[in-house]
């Protein structure tokens, strides 16, 4: 009996040791549990490239942080899939030459989930063929008409130019001066050789053919130009009485400080001049802006305001822009800019996947609520409906923020719409 006690004494022991040394396991692990931290998911990665540096980075840099602030808001949310989001970016330099190789690099190195475009149509049209090659979703941001030649089905413009965007964008300028008594006879076209340019030029031929105006003035000229006062010059010894101007930021001051230093006189002048529209351009400029016609996009004016979210949206932004060095109003591109993430966002979640034709297909086949309005698109992934804006300086006296910021300074002369006020005319005469 003795024996018997004996034995299952020493096999309690032996349970009562494993017991313990289970337990001691299970202690350990649990404490390298708390200590170490879950894995975070693996981002969701936007690639893309921006003008950081060079003559397009005003805008660049202010469309970046309109992107930054979607990111940044995603991803308080919770990210999207379960994921955080991560924006992956180079400065393009406002260089198209660069654009090929950054984003072989975005796909092939960096692995982006998504790439979309930076800002421009100079910088969209190169990363068009490195898209089609990888069969990748892409959107241009501000791009005019870049997809018209490769008709790309995964390709989507966040640009209101609709679904005829060489026409559509200057046709509100001419559709303003054809009004005038008497009716104008004659044009000039002066534009960049570069791409936006062209594509803006091409359409205001087309325009002026179809209206039935005299060209007595077109050339190009090269992008690196810095005198303008042979171009303004010949334009009026051709004494037309509409001049059409496609170029970009540099450039467009040339041309406006040209024409006010040589006294151009003209009954209709702007039309494709990127860059009056954001502030630092037009502190620049202040009184020499007054009575020309140009595009805009989007104005804060009362019936705009009515966007959903854009009134927060632009709060945001102008909270943060004074300290990234940007744009202070943020009304140009920054909405579309924010706009474009929301689509991708929307898509994203409506697809609960990353697949690139999938996407495409949802993109194609929907329309989005953002900043910027109902969005919805067309043939080769412009806007379904074109929402150009024809606007005109005027009564500007000064470069302050406070009367620049005032929009009895930028009046929306068309579409009736959106219309605040009435042209003035001539430009100068």
């Amino acid at each position: 009996m003795q024996l018997g006690e004996e034995r299952m004494a020493r096999r309690h022991s032996r349970v009562r040791h494993r017991v313990a040394t289970a337990l001691a396991a299970a202690a350990v692990l649990i404490a390298a549990a708390v200590s170490t931290p879950v894995r975070a998911a693996e981002p969701i990665t936007i690639g893309f490239g921006m003008a950081l540096t060079g003559g397009l980075a005003a805008i660049g840099k202010s469309a970046l942080l309109a992107m930054k602030i979607w990111e940044e808001e995603v991803n308080a949310k919770g990210g999207l899939l379960g994921r955080p989001v991560k924006l992956i970016y180079y400065d393009d330099q406002s260089n198209p030459a660069t654009v090929p190789a950054l984003y072989t690099k975005l796909i092939d190195v960096d692995k982006a989930d998504l790439t979309i475009s930076g800002y421009a149509t100079n910088m969209t049209a190169p990363a068009m063929p490195i898209m089609i090659q990888h069969n990748r979703l892409f959107f241009g941001l501000f791009a005019l008409a870049v997809n018209s030649e490769f008709h790309y089905p995964k390709y989507f413009s966040m640009l209101p130019s609709g679904p005829d965007p060489k026409h559509a964008f200057s046709e509100p300028f001419f559709e303003v001066a054809m009004q005038g008594n008497p009716k104008p006879q004659t044009l000039a076209i002066a534009a960049a050789d570069a791409e936006y340019p062209k594509n803006a030029s091409e359409g205001a031929r087309d325009t002026a053919k179809k209206l039935g105006l005299k060209i007595v003035y077109d050339r190009s000229y090269p992008p690196q130009t810095t005198d303008y006062s042979p171009i303004v010059r010949a334009i009026q010894a051709s004494n037309p009485d509409i001049v059409f101007v496609a170029s970009y930021p540099p450039d467009s001051v040339g041309m406006v400080r040209a024409a006010n230093e040589l006294g151009l006189k003209t009954r209709y002048f702007g039309g494709g001049m990127v860059g009056l529209q954001i502030l630092s351009i037009k502190q620049q400029l202040g009184p020499l802006l007054n009575n020309i016609l140009d595009y805009d996009w989007f104005l804060p004016t009362e019936k705009m305001q009515q966007f959903p979210g854009v009134a927060d949206f632009l709060k945001t932004y102008q909270s943060k822009a004074a300290a990234e060095g940007v744009d202070p109003l943020g009304w140009y591109l920054p909405p579309f800019a924010y706009a474009e993430m929301q689509v991708l966002q929307q898509a994203i979640e409506a697809t609960k996947g990353l697949d690139q034709d999938k996407l495409a297909d949802y993109i194609r086949s929907n329309g989005f609520k953002t900043v910027v309005g109902d969005v919805s698109f067309g043939k080769d992934g412009e806007w379904a409906k074109p929402r150009v804006l024809e606007v005109q300086f005027q009564n500007i006296t000064g470069t302050s923020i406070d009367q620049l910021k005032d929009l009895k300074t930028e009046v929306i002369i068309s579409p009736d719409e959106y219309k605040t006020g009435s042209v003035i005319a001539p430009y100068k005469q």
